[in-house]
């Protein structure tokens, strides 16, 4: 059970010194077996409603470490790359160029030739970017299966910033704007190279609903494309990712096979075999299996209320600290050894360290009474958490640690990432530059 693997993750990072005064007292900790078993779900849920060829190209600014790349490679997920860095980090994994799709509404020439070069999958966010993609590709031959971004406009979710098919999304064609769908018809029809179509409905706070009424959307666009063209050019439909996540328990809702599921009877044309999928899940298949920890450095009261000082804050939970209504975190707590907090629950505030009122990981939480000493630990981090850093105070990034758990109940640690040094603080803020801006 993950939540067991959990709490005998956290109290073998204690005893095997992972939280010390020269890691910062914070470290993140990935759950290997849980991300192997949430690979294994995504691929079975689409194999188990179509026989067609299925990518599942992992987004890697969902977890943009080279190892956790080499293993979703190992479980046979792709990536999808959104600029120059995602893509550097996805070829130093060894991620083939077949596997690894492109997507991003601002990619440079440079960027494109390099994918074409590659044999990269590239989804063009505009008209404009396909007449650059005209240039290129009759000036020299490429393997990369080449399409267009559409956006259904069929609405947003609970989260405006991370829905991506509103009437005036920054993303993909606007099919519902005057003229726009007869100029992406005709795109197709112009250029017989163009084989693919991509949505993306958006992520987190975004209903299955919604989710497969747009792809639903774009499947009818695939069809009437294919109908003019009087053959089936486009070949492989990309449906984008965006399954939510539940952050109020351990409990891994929703599931992929229920979105697929949905998907075919919504759109059962799409997957009939007739279409090659594409998917570009993130935050859904690495979120569960990742935990911070951090110290307590100090307890107080004020105002009433307990406050635990923590080393975990705005640093890794940018979006909570900022957005808390809409990122709501767990707090669990543990003793100074690592184990399970058995105390009565006190009403209190879980704090980081920056120095800005704000920096709060929870408020006014029911926990067992907090200790100097103690251990928090922040469960369902894996995605866009300890691998977004954000260096408010010039706070180090944290060591990231992979663990597994072996039947005996032994847990084994392999270093993802070491924790940021002083040194190199120091370096990205141009210190061996000191005197650059003296006369």
């Amino acid at each position: 059970m993950a939540s067991h693997r959990r709490d005998q993750a956290v109290r073998a990072a204690v005893e095997q010194g992972l939280l010390t005064p020269s890691s910062g007292q914070v470290v993140g900790l990935l759950d290997t077996a849980g991300i192997r078993a949430s690979a294994a779900a995504l691929v079975s849920a689409f194999a188990a409603v179509t026989d067609a060829p299925v990518l599942h190209a992992f987004a890697v600014k969902a977890c943009p470490l080279v190892p956790v790349l080499r293993l979703l490679d190992a479980c046979g997920l792709g990536v999808e790359v959104a600029s120059p860095g995602e893509l550097a980090l996805a070829r130093a994994a060894g991620v083939a160029p077949s596997r690894t799709v492109l997507d991003s509404p601002a990619k440079t020439p440079a960027e494109l030739r390099q994918a074409l070069a590659l044999g990269i999958a590239v989804n063009a966010d505009n008209l404009q970017e396909l007449a650059r993609l005209d240039a290129l590709f009759t000036s020299a031959p490429t393997a990369s299966p080449l399409g267009i971004r559409v956006n259904p406009q069929v609405g947003a979710g609970s989260i405006g910033a991370l829905s991506t098919a509103t009437a005036t999304s920054k993303f993909g064609v606007a099919l519902r704007d005057e003229g726009a769908r007869e100029a992406v018809v005709q795109a197709y029809l112009e250029r017989p190279w163009l084989t693919r179509l991509h949505t993306h409905t958006g992520s987190q706070g975004v209903p299955f609903s919604l989710m497969t009424e747009g792809v639903a959307a774009v499947y009818e666009l695939a069809e009437e494309i294919n109908t003019k063209a009087g053959r089936q050019q486009i070949d492989t439909v990309d449906i984008g990712g965006g399954l939510p996540v539940n952050f109020a328990s351990d409990e891994e809702t929703p599931t992929y096979a229920g979105y697929a599921a949905l998907l075919a009877e919504t759109a059962p044309g799409l997957l009939d075999g007739r279409y090659g999928l594409v998917t570009e899940f993130g935050r859904s298949l690495l979120a569960k299996h990742g935990t911070v920890l951090a110290r307590v450095e100090y307890t107080k009261t004020s105002g009433g209320r307990p406050i635990a000082v923590t080393h975990a804050g705005v640093q890794l939970a940018t979006r909570t600290v900022y957005d808390p209504a809409s990122w709501p975190l767990r707090i669990l707590a543990y003793d100074s050894e690592g184990r399970p907090h058995d105390g009565a629950e006190t009403v209190q505030d879980v704090a980081g360290p920056a120095c800005f009122a704000g920096d709060l990981l929870a408020t006014e939480r029911p926990l067992p009474l907090l200790r100097p000493d103690d251990i928090v630990a922040v469960p369902d981090t894996g995605a866009y958490y300890f691998a977004h850093h954000y260096a408010y105070n010039s706070l180090p990034r944290p060591a990231v640690h992979g663990f597994t758990v072996s039947d005996d109940g032994r847990v084994s640690f392999s270093t993802v990432r070491t924790a940021q040094s002083l040194d190199e603080i120091v370096a990205e803020a141009g210190g061996d530059r000191a005197d650059a801006l003296l006369p």
